[in-house]
């Protein structure tokens, strides 16, 4: 399986490296998935990439379009919990953790796909098979 941060999503609709990074990971055919914070994470970042009304659409568009073809993991009381336990534990922000949370959730093999510089270090202690630069 294959997990998405909102880093990942964003890369996917972006001219840069990245978005190499993550069309290669999703044409593995492999199902994929993302925590239920990812897309509106993802959205309100396309207000940082430009200010064109075209442009922002069509990342939007994109984002949509990807989003419809991923397992959603549910922002639920156990998912919170989790979280708060590695926020507890590691010294991160409560989106990072909520990302690392759904995707120790999900059964393996799992690759965690990320961008996030704060969450690759522990994504790797986790275990998580990480996809970045």
């Amino acid at each position: 399986m294959l997990f998405l941060d909102s880093s990942a999503l964003l890369a996917a609709q972006v001219e840069a490296p990245s978005r190499a990074v993550v069309l290669d990971a999703l044409a593995g055919g492999d199902p994929a998935a993302a925590c239920g914070t990812a897309l509106a994470e993802a959205l309100v970042a396309v207000d940082r990439l430009t200010d064109e009304p075209i442009l922002r659409a069509e990342l939007e568009d994109g984002l949509r379009r990807l989003w419809d073809h991923l397992y959603v993991v549910p922002v639920d009381t156990r998912l919170l919990e989790s979280a708060a336990a590695l926020c507890r534990e590691q010294p991160l922000r409560l989106q990072h953790a909520l990302h690392l949370a759904a995707a120790t959730s999900l059964p393996g093999p799992l690759r965690f796909v990320t961008f996030d510089p704060a969450q690759i270090p522990l994504g790797l202690a986790l275990g998580l098979d990480l996809v970045s630069l």
